[in-house]
């Protein structure tokens, strides 16, 4: 029988979740689903399971609120990505406590997540709180590939259970940085956009005994060291101002003012080559980019190819349009080169920071020692799909993490973990979120 007071222990709940092997593809997150749904129903909580494929379902759970205050979306995934080819110094499916870590895939991305959830979810259940509004816990299928058998479906074919939604929270955000010896507490609140593109490049083909200059091939070493020297053009979206004007704030100098003049367009190449180290963290959210993936061309090593193409995983900055990623390329790559989107995943236009207070409140609380600022994410989530029915997804999983853990390098890495004392902290402070009698939304 489940034991619904595992609420109590969000890191054996981790464990459990870890174990079951829900590596996308295939996903197969049925099992580890109905842990989750058994242990709802044992704490007397209502569920929807809903699925494309059986083996890959989603389920919905709801806590009616008082009415005071609008539904609030919890939404997480539990599949993860491949541990193939990677070197792990315990198993990634064991879900062992070594040194007060929790180890395994997932660990962070983001089953670590789902059970501080999970965990505050149980625990407004167990302990007779009637919280403000419904709170509707989604666990989802499928993120890390497309979601297509999750969050997009379900915003697709399902989007009455979302009815009245305005907010929620997933990943990522509320893990502590590091910064010129500031904590700080980042929540996303908007994130970069999908913008797959082909390039397609042509010249005379031939006898590979005869070399062709300028052909297909020297065009394509071409387009390679042009995209790998150059950077695209510099664009300062709101969001990203506010974050970097928040860190540059509590900062002491000369940190701080580096961070202003990255702000100013006409000087943000010449500040970020003095940053070191920390320029890649910052860069990729003050242009577009592009990264060259996947070459084909060619069908026998003799014959010289007339046509190859390039796919480029293109991310766009939030508010702008894919055409304007492609101007911009096209400006630097030239006419000769055609270009072709063929995948388009557009997020929120712009970030409605109406929940932000209360999310860096609950922090201040948790470390007055913290700063809470707004974070733009270079990668996509959930968010994206959830974003068509007009919710507006913070990035809200806090973690106290060591100062020397790096969390942007463990995520999807070999030996992904979590401090024990991270998933207790990142609960309790969901939980408040929860249980608030009111929610400050502006």
């Amino acid at each position: 029988m489940p034991d619904p007071s595992i609420y109590q222990r969000p890191s054996e709940l981790l464990q459990h979740l870890i174990r079951f092997n829900t590596t996308n593809p295939p996903g197969n997150e049925l099992a580890c689903v109905q842990y989750i749904n058994n242990l709802l129903q044992t704490a007397g909580i209502e569920t929807t399971i809903l699925a494309k494929e059986e083996k890959r379902p989603n389920l919905i759970a709801r806590l009616p609120g008082n009415g005071t205050a609008p539904p609030l979306l919890l939404q997480g995934h539990v599949d993860v990505v491949t541990t193939a080819d990677q070197d792990w110094q315990h198993d990634p499916f064991g879900g062992e406590l070594i040194d007060g870590m929790i180890w395994g895939r997932g660990a962070l991305d983001m089953k670590g997540g789902v059970a501080m959830m999970v965990a505050a979810f149980l625990k407004v259940q167990m302990e007779g709180i009637t919280p403000p509004g419904d709170l509707i816990l989604t666990i989802l299928s499928d993120e890390e590939a497309s979601g297509v058998m999750g969050a997009r479906f379900l915003v697709e074919e399902h989007p009455e259970q979302f009815e009245g939604v305005q907010f929620a929270i997933g990943e990522f955000g509320g893990f502590t940085m590091q910064l010129a010896g500031q904590t700080f507490y980042p929540i996303m609140v908007a994130e970069k956009q999908l913008c797959s593109l082909e390039l397609t490049v042509r010249g005379p083909g031939g006898h590979g005994s005869s070399p062709i200059q300028g052909g297909a091939m020297a065009k394509l070493g071409q387009i390679l060291t042009k995209l790998d020297q150059t950077r695209l053009p510099v664009h300062i979206t709101p969001e990203v101002r506010a974050m970097y004007s928040a860190i540059a704030a509590h900062v002491p100098f000369p940190t701080g003012l580096l961070l202003r003049q990255v702000l100013n367009p006409r000087l943000t190449n010449s500040v970020l080559k003095l940053m070191g180290s920390q320029r890649q963290q910052f860069d990729a959210l003050l242009r577009h980019t592009v990264s060259p993936t996947i070459v084909q061309g060619g069908h026998k090593f003799n014959v010289i190819p007339s046509e190859i193409s390039l796919k480029l995983d293109g991310r766009l900055l939030p508010g702008y349009q894919p055409q304007d990623l492609i101007n911009e390329l096209r400006s630097l790559l030239g006419d000769e080169v055609e270009i072709e989107m063929f995948h388009h995943d557009p997020g929120p236009p712009a970030a409605n920071m109406a929940l932000f207070e209360t999310l860096a409140d609950i922090l201040r609380q948790a470390d007055p020692n913290g700063v809470a600022i707004p974070l733009v994410l270079p990668a996509v989530t959930d968010a994206r799909h959830f974003a068509r029915l007009g919710i507006q997804t913070y990035g809200f999983l806090p973690m106290q993490l060591p100062p020397a853990f790096n969390f942007s390098a463990t995520i999807h890495a070999a030996d992904e973990r979590i401090p024990a004392a991270a998933l207790e902290f990142g609960t309790a402070a969901i939980f408040q979120l929860l249980s608030r009698s009111t929610l400050r939304v502006e």
